[in-house]
């Protein structure tokens, strides 16, 4: 009898969750191929195609997802041409007599959405072991507040002490005119980027609690203090840094984030999947 109550409930959360995610679906975020009925099988639409979600924001604006997809058009630092078409590839495929599909990537880990540790501009660090895999998930997993940064400058001192973030609060994404000119989105880099200044990054650093400063293209400094700001931020090892953050159509405020590398040994960043939930 037990058992039939638990498999009674069971069933009851199943259809409970089936029934929200349909709930959620729209044109942008379909449901997944299936959910409408009681079969569990794929089925084509009118044309006989299968047409795959991919969604940005799940549950009605609870979950969002702040990670970049990997395209061919995606930026690369101080290239023209984008991650390009042969960054990934199907190494072993069912269509050649596979018996099942493999693929295989090449590329640097200061791709797409990722974060820097102090062996980034540290060799010293890098040498003993501060790796992404020694990054504490503590600070890349709590409580984040999004904030927008106004929109002509870079994140000099000033711009940080307008921004009137109270002390406590040690999670702060950084919407900028980046996310408005929409440059991860752009095959080319552009240098004109706005990130922080060597005054903002000193000012963030003596001036707030902050130990995760997350930004939304591919470096957190302005191209011209590159390598000053990422020194004053790792300085210490207390800082982490995610980079190129897909910010557009959040609402400012305070969230919870996720943020999972992989367990790189060895490198001094990683590729990054980071989600925000109200």
């Amino acid at each position: 009898m037990k058992s039939l109550l638990l498999f009674a409930f069971l069933c009851a959360i199943s259809a409970h969750s089936v029934a929200v995610a349909v709930a959620a679906t729209s044109a942008a975020y379909p449901s997944i191929l299936g959910e409408d009925t009681d079969e569990c099988t794929l089925r084509g639409g009118d044309d006989g195609f299968l047409v795959p979600p991919r969604r940005e924001v799940y549950e009605e604006g609870r979950i969002f997802d702040i990670s970049h997809r990997y395209v061919a058009d995606m930026p690369v630092w101080d290239s023209t041409e984008g991650l390009g078409q042969h960054f990934l590839w199907l190494q072993e495929s069912m269509k050649n007599g596979s018996r099942a599909n493999n693929s295989a990537m090449k590329l640097g880990v200061h791709s797409g959405t990722h974060v820097d540790s102090p062996g980034h501009f540290f060799d010293n660090y890098f040498d003993a072991g501060f790796d992404v895999d020694s990054l504490d998930l503590t600070l890349l997993n709590g409580l984040a507040l999004l904030v927008d940064v106004p929109r002509d400058k870079n994140i000099t001192a000033e711009v940080m002490k307008s921004l009137n973030i109270p002390r406590g609060v040690r999670r702060v994404l950084f919407r900028t005119l980046n996310t408005d000119r929409r440059l991860m989105f752009k095959k080319e880099f552009d240098t004109s980027y706005v990130g922080f200044k060597e005054d903002g990054a000193k000012w963030l650093v003596e001036n707030t609690d902050i130990k995760l400063v997350g930004v939304d293209y591919l470096s957190v400094a302005a191209y011209d203090h590159s390598i000053l700001s990422h020194v004053v931020f790792l300085e210490s090892r207390e800082i982490i840094l995610v980079e190129a953050l897909k910010l557009d159509d959040v609402p400012a405020g305070i969230y919870s984030l996720n943020c999972l590398p992989l367990r790189l040994v060895h490198s001094e960043a990683s590729p990054i999947r980071c989600i925000l939930i109200r």
